[in-house]
């Protein structure tokens, strides 16, 4: 049953709704992998660590919904339920108990450059079917990439 009907053809409809999931199921485990670290962050770079892991939270969460909200909008119901995103994500997952500050920029660092290559992979395949799902996956990539950057300088 589908409520919501778009103006998008079947094969677009089936790509741009392909890459909202795979952006939700990416963005839900962000925020998740995030939070799991911001708790469990130790070293001399705690604090400032671990209100940058919140940022992080912060943006995954707020994209998460506008993603997801895109989707209904076209007809295409997203699925952020916690065993989807438990076998449909490949975010680097966080290790269980006390993580070092080091450690933890590093998780942030190769989760967050995977998460941003498959987001520009979706980014170029809306680009024909769908330009205003493209366009809210190009800020969801700007918005990672900046967290990725200072993630990155701080580990030199």
């Amino acid at each position: 049953m589908s409520v919501v009907k778009s103006s998008l053809s079947e094969a677009d409809l089936k790509l741009v709704g392909e890459a909202l999931q795979g952006a939700l199921v990416d963005l839900v485990d962000t925020a998740l992998v995030a939070k799991q670290v911001h708790w469990n962050v130790v070293g001399p770079r705690f604090r400032s660590l671990h209100l940058q892991l919140d940022e992080v939270v912060a943006t995954a969460r707020q994209h998460s919904d506008t993603v997801a909200e895109r989707a209904s909008a076209l007809g295409v119901t997203p699925d952020g339920r916690a065993a989807t995103v438990a076998t449909t994500s490949s975010f680097v997952a966080a290790p269980s108990g006390w993580i070092k500050d080091a450690d933890a920029v590093g998780i942030l660092v190769d989760g967050l450059v995977a998460v941003i290559g498959r987001m520009r992979e979706r980014v170029e395949a809306t680009a024909e079917a769908d330009p205003v799902t493209q366009d809210v996956l190009i800020q969801v990539t700007a918005d990672l990439e900046k967290h990725a950057w200072m993630f990155q300088a701080e580990n030199v």
